[in-house]
């Protein structure tokens, strides 16, 4: 056996044991980033997560949930960047110095949703005197209850309109407990009424009988920050990857995709990004 296939034989049974030069494939570069149902359901994430990766190639993989445990997931130091829309909840998150810096990113709105009949007689009335009435003839209401942006913001409104709701909540006010997807999924099976996010409204089919009852109202404004989650707190956030998305997110780019994003030619999220 010539000296050069001897070589190859025991080069291959090296490489067999496991003692040989091992290929080494490096991962993709990727993040975690915590974010709100409204934003994922929307399709938003769909449409702009490929136009980032295709930048900068990281890859994004989002845990959608309520705003509260979005950032209860990113306070154990399982995600690396939050996109969430609850601003006082936001300003908790900074104070306990989970992260050192929020960010505008864009806005929407709220929507009170209820049958096309509207049985409580809600329609075109501001939204304090449309939660006053559907209280007081404990008309059907599906609330979230999770925790999320949107649930908050439902109870804000609830105590503007001085109602008590511990007090008054019942039969008719059901608690799901879910995203926004599945309960407004519960609303149109039960002709219901809820607070709604525009952006997951539009993108919604199963509408059934549901339609929007009252919108434009200046407490129906929906703002959504971003944040780097502070490494001091989790040094296995990855910064780098983090802070890049976070500044294309506010970038003229991120901005402009966000303007994109359209159903029916409607445009769901509204860039506001302080640059």
């Amino acid at each position: 056996m010539d000296i050069l296939r001897r070589g190859v034989l025991t080069f291959g049974l090296i490489a067999a044991l496991g003692f040989g030069p091992q290929i080494v494939r490096a991962e993709p570069a990727s993040i975690i980033v915590a974010s709100t149902t409204s934003t994922e359901q929307s399709g938003l994430f769909k449409h702009i997560l490929p136009l980032f990766k295709e930048k900068t190639g990281i890859e994004v993989k989002v845990v959608a949930l309520g705003t509260g445990q979005a950032l209860d997931v990113a306070r154990r130091g399982d995600a690396d960047v939050v996109l969430v829309h609850d601003r006082p909840a936001e300003e908790k998150f900074l104070a306990e110095s989970f992260a050192k810096a929020r960010h505008d990113v864009m806005y929407n709105d709220f929507v009170l949703i209820g049958p096309k009949d509207d049985p409580a007689g809600v329609k075109g009335l501001d939204v304090l005197e449309a939660f006053r009435k559907l209280a007081a003839a404990k008309a059907p209401f599906v609330s979230r209850g999770d925790r999320s942006g949107t649930h908050n913001a439902e109870l804000r409104l609830w105590k503007g309109a001085d109602v008590d709701l511990a007090a008054v909540r019942g039969d008719w006010y059901r608690d799901v407990g879910q995203g926004m997807g599945p309960a407004l999924n519960t609303a149109s099976a039960s002709n219901a009424y809820l607070l709604a996010d525009r952006g997951t409204w539009l993108s919604f089919k199963n509408r059934g009988d549901l339609t929007i009852l009252v919108e434009g109202d200046k407490r129906l404004f929906n703002q959504y920050g971003v944040m780097l989650v502070n490494p001091e707190k989790h040094p296995t956030v990855k910064v780098k990857e983090g802070q890049a998305f976070v500044d294309w997110l506010i970038s003229k780019d991120g901005q402009d995709a966000i303007a994109a994003y359209k159903i029916g030619g409607e445009q769901l999220f509204f860039p506001n990004a302080k640059n």
